[in-house]
């Protein structure tokens, strides 16, 4: 089932609200428009028993760790960026690209340390397009050449290219580039409530990031560059519906107004209904006049496989019910400020 799609006016307004906004591939390698297996840098992959290295897994979305379910193949790990392999390597093997940033912004925050992550040493660049802030994130760099607080123009160098982070080699070095949203201004609360481990990058840790899919925007804007962020996510296919309790901050919608699906009550709301993708991106918020004690699932999309395996784990269960797992609701407290 997908959210009926924006009249051409909404489309239109969008399309107003952000000049510019355009983006530009983070390196040298323009192969995704027309030889993506030349574009996304492969995977290991050991499915039953045989091994090989496809170059599917570095895109976006449902893309690993393979699981046979009765006669389907499911990809239950998500991806949320694009793995973009070098063109330039020296003689040791090392890549020499330049990463650039996809569009004019801000830079965010830049990694010190390059161990503190699974994503290595990576930059967040803040881009203002009279939507909400929506955040570029390039990672695994060998090295960074920005820091926080400097302006960047669309194309400026941000660092090399590099292998830096958790289960990458020399031989799979590439960018992980994403584009998000941001989720809430109190993380580092909603962290140290939920993990025993520190939170090394404040509110610009991974977690506290959503990615839009990029690859699609990718593509869609080769063909029509008026498309936006923010009608992309509109757009997007919707995976499951949650019910919250209406004392919830909702400050995604502060951040992102166009998330508002109907008028904001002029009340206290008994509830917000939250529409998600399959991977947990808010598409849309409306007020409900549902009582609910503690976040639920009013419906999920019956994919005809375990939901566990086709919502990153958020819920459970199967055909047309499901659950949040304590994975989901940790994750729902979080978008929507029920912490």
């Amino acid at each position: 089932m997908k959210r009926p799609a924006l009249s051409l006016i909404a489309f239109f307004v969008l399309g107003c609200m952000a000049q510019g906004q355009s983006l530009l591939l983070p390196t040298d390698n323009r192969a995704l428009f027309d030889e993506p297996a030349q574009f996304f840098q492969f995977v290991d992959r050991d499915f039953e028993g045989a091994k090989s290295t496809p170059w599917e897994g570095g895109q976006f979305g449902f893309v690993r760790d393979p699981r046979r379910l009765g006669s389907r193949i499911a990809y239950a790990r998500f991806h949320e960026g694009l793995d973009i392999k070098p063109l330039q390597r020296d003689a040791q093997g090392n890549p020499q690209d330049e990463v650039r940033a996809i569009a004019d912004g801000i830079v965010a925050y830049s990694a010190a340390t390059a161990s503190l992550s699974n994503y290595g040493r990576y930059i967040v660049v803040r881009h203002d397009w009279g939507e909400g802030s929506l955040y570029s994130l390039y990672a695994h760099l060998r090295e960074s050449r920005v820091t926080a607080g400097q302006k960047v123009k669309a194309g400026t160098t941000l660092g090399i290219l590099g292998y830096t982070g958790s289960g990458i080699d020399q031989r799979r070095a590439h960018v992980h580039v994403e584009l998000n949203l941001f989720l809430s201004s109190r993380f580092e609360a909603w962290h140290a409530a939920n993990f025993a481990t520190p939170n090394h990058h404040g509110v610009f840790n991974g977690l506290n990031l959503i990615g839009l899919d990029l690859q699609a925007l990718y593509l869609a804007q080769q063909k029509n560059p008026a498309i936006t962020a923010a009608g992309a996510v509109r757009a997007t296919e919707s995976g499951y519906r949650v019910a919250i309790p209406g004392d919830a901050t909702m400050e995604i919608v502060k951040h992102y107004p166009w998330l508002l699906d109907g008028p904001r009550p002029a009340g206290k709301s008994a509830s917000w209904e939250v529409t998600f993708s399959r991977w947990g991106l808010p598409l849309a918020v409306k007020a409900s006049n549902m009582t609910v004690s503690q976040p639920v699932v009013t419906w999920v999309k019956d994919a005809g496989i375990p939901h566990y395996t086709h919502t990153r784990g958020c819920v459970t269960g199967s055909g047309e019910t499901g659950k949040l797992t304590t994975e989901g609701l940790r994750f729902v407290k979080l978008v929507c400020g029920w912490f």
